[in-house]
């Protein structure tokens, strides 16, 4: 089902709610009247614009996620890095709140404002490949699609793509960005040279691990606490000519789990994912997805890459270029799109569990999971990464060598049924407390309920207070990305 007459009223209903005059930030409200335009007549000359019309908001009020819905007072569409400084120096004194969206592909509201300003970076793309320095520097706006193009004319491309590569490269630093290469690269925010930086005072900054340091460790995986990420310079690595898929089955958890740690350890494969599958009336098959690169004269010895990982059946066994590889959920979401499931609530949960605990913790997860659970086009994704590929302070990961990412990606029936959506939240939040007990982190792009500070606290433990002291000086109106509910609850 699409984006339906209900959604699309509700949406309009919000949007043409009455708009406001002034904010008081001691009451964090606004006072309406019939003209918002006022609220801003004193804000400096933009190059782009900044959209008020109540229609105009109404994108602006949802995600991919279609369960929060929060309606800015305004969105600015910048044409340049300094209207995004101009809107947010004017905005800290007066308490507006802000947050930058690139495609809006969150699940729970985290780039959404209500009374606030959202700043689409969409046009803002601009990519250039330095092929002898293997770098691209993109604009937060740009989409991984359009790097990959990009760098693979000159032969190199990201060491790390996220499975769905139609995000924005702002978005997906913000958050982490794990995939595939993850074993071998770490999380997109692991592959950075540099970035441009507008704080939350409305400073641009240019920041790396060597300049402004500790705002290069925010700004990476620190969900748009500190500012917007408008520009990232990415490393980049030689790009393969072809790459074969390798898909093995295991009739159990442990086995799975035990074939992936074996592979993560010799690094046979260059990208590795696993799937876990209903099968009816109730029980699970798990796939391990390896893949390797190879140029089209040198094709791997499949006998020696599948040795000793005690799969059952045939391995399944499929041959790619690079970039329809990296690209091959493409059919897949068209598809979605064209059905409208593509416009379906997604609550999403995402975890990163501790090694020694994963194999108890998820057999407890699937004893109570169905495909019915999942939704027509949900997945269930487990796969490691070594820890000590994640080096980012504030992507915040489980104390053991090795961590799971366990990907519930549901997909609930349409908002005809809003209590299956209030379902599938009430169980993300047990699940997320649950893995919580046993050392796990979140992945925070999900849709996880009523989260309080004593939850944030306890993820970024020992780095919280840093953290904090960080809010304070490049954001010290505590006005970026509220949608993620970490500092104003």
């Amino acid at each position: 089902m699409g984006t339906g007459p209900s959604r699309r009223t509700f949406l309009l209903s919000l949007a043409g709610a009455a708009v406001v005059t002034g904010f008081d930030p001691a009451t964090q409200a606004w006072a309406t009247t019939a003209d918002p335009a006022h609220q801003f007549a004193k804000l400096p000359h933009l190059d782009g614009k900044l959209v008020l019309p109540p229609a105009d908001l109404a994108p602006y009020a949802d995600d991919f996620g279609h369960i929060i819905h929060r309606t800015p007072l305004a969105v600015l569409l910048p044409r340049s890095v300094r209207d995004i400084a101009t809107l947010i120096r004017f905005a800290g004194p007066l308490g507006i709140s802000v947050a930058p969206r690139g495609q809006g592909h969150q699940t729970y509201g985290q780039a959404q404002v209500k009374a606030g300003v959202v700043i689409d970076l969409s046009s803002l793309d601009k990519i250039t490949v330095d092929a002898s320095a293997k770098t691209a520097t993109a604009q937060a706006g740009a989409l991984w699609h359009s790097v990959l193009t990009a760098s693979v004319a000159d032969g190199l491309t990201p060491p790390v793509f996220t499975d769905y590569i139609e995000l924005s490269i702002g978005g997906t630093l913000s958050a982490g960005g794990f995939g595939g290469a993850s074993s071998h690269f770490g999380a997109q925010v692991d592959t950075v040279k540099s970035l441009e930086v507008v704080t939350g005072t409305g400073a641009i900054v240019n920041c790396s691990a060597t300049r402004n340091a500790d705002l290069f460790d925010a700004a990476l995986a620190g969900l748009g606490q500190f500012g917007v990420i408008t520009s990232a310079t990415l490393n980049l690595v030689p790009a393969p000519q072809m790459v074969r898929q390798y898909t093995l089955t295991y009739p159990t958890e442990p086995a799975f789990t035990a074939a992936q740690r074996k592979v993560v350890a010799d690094g046979r494969f260059n990208w590795l994912e696993g799937q876990l599958i209903p099968v009816a009336p109730s029980g699970w098959t798990y796939a391990l997805e390896g893949a390797v690169h190879y140029e089209s004269a040198n094709p791997p010895n499949d006998a020696s890459v599948l040795a000793g990982l005690s799969f059952v059946g045939a391995p399944q066994i499929q041959n790619f270029t690079y970039t329809d590889f990296i690209n091959q959920l493409a059919p897949a979401v068209a598809f979605l799109k064209q059905t409208g499931e593509w416009f379906d609530p997604h609550p999403w949960i995402n975890l990163l569990l501790p090694d020694d605990k994963v194999d108890a913790y998820m057999q407890r997860v699937l004893a109570n999971l169905t495909a019915t659970d999942l939704g027509a086009s949900g997945l269930v994704l487990l796969y490691p990464v070594p820890k000590a590929k994640l080096t980012r302070p504030f992507l915040r990961t489980p104390d053991t060598d090795l961590v799971f990412l366990f990907s519930l990606l549901r997909t609930a029936t349409p908002d005809t049924d809003a209590l299956t959506v209030q379902q599938a939240l009430a169980r993300n939040r047990a699940l997320y407390d649950s893995a919580v007990a046993v050392g796990a982190t979140q992945y925070p792009i999900g849709s996880i309920p009523n989260l309080t500070k004593a939850d944030w606290v306890r993820q970024y433990g020992k780095q919280w207070p840093r953290f904090a002291a960080l809010k304070k000086r490049y954001d010290p109106f505590t006005i970026m990305t509220p949608g993620q509910g970490i500092f104003r609850q």
